[in-house]
């Protein structure tokens, strides 16, 4: 008998701490020592004690499932522990103004092979050349901008 409260007691905990830990261990854990007591409770008490074992299983599990669903996010707890603002930022900004650069001319600064580094006026880009392998000093145009880079295409 003591096993088998152990069992349920351990299950019902592991459960309840599977709702405020990272990563499904302790719900697994907590599953299986609640298995264990109703194949304990079967053991014990025959087919109606573990028929009730299942049923006060089943509705752990369920007691559970409400509060990490439906209780917890909605309890004081949460709110301290989420965030109710969202920040309309970039990690970085864009490379250039798409137009301050699309159709004006570059150099080559380095060799594109496709990637490298060209000049339009006073200012260095990380350029892409969609025509692959561009030698430094070619004359390029600006055709468009990717995320953190120009693309380019020999003149």
């Amino acid at each position: 008998m003591s096993l088998l409260i152990v069992f349920f007691a351990l299950g019902i905990i592991l459960l309840a701490l599977e709702v405020v830990t990272p990563g499904p261990l302790c719900g697994i854990a907590g599953c299986v020592c609640m298995v264990l007591g109703v194949i304990n409770a079967f053991g014990l008490f025959g087919p109606l004690g573990g028929a009730l074992a299942v049923v006060m299983a089943l509705a752990a599990l369920a007691a559970v499932i409400y509060l990490e669903f439906f209780w917890l996010p909605r309890s004081r707890l949460a709110k301290k522990f989420t965030m109710d603002t969202t920040l309309h930022a970039t990690s970085q900004p864009p490379p250039a103004n798409p137009d301050d650069v699309v159709g004006r001319e570059a150099v080559a600064e380095t060799t594109l092979a496709p990637g490298g580094y060209v000049r339009i006026e006073d200012r260095r880009y990380e350029a892409y050349c969609r025509s692959g392998h561009v030698a430094v000093g070619a004359r390029l145009k600006v055709v468009g901008l990717d995320n953190f880079r120009l693309i380019v295409s020999e003149i």
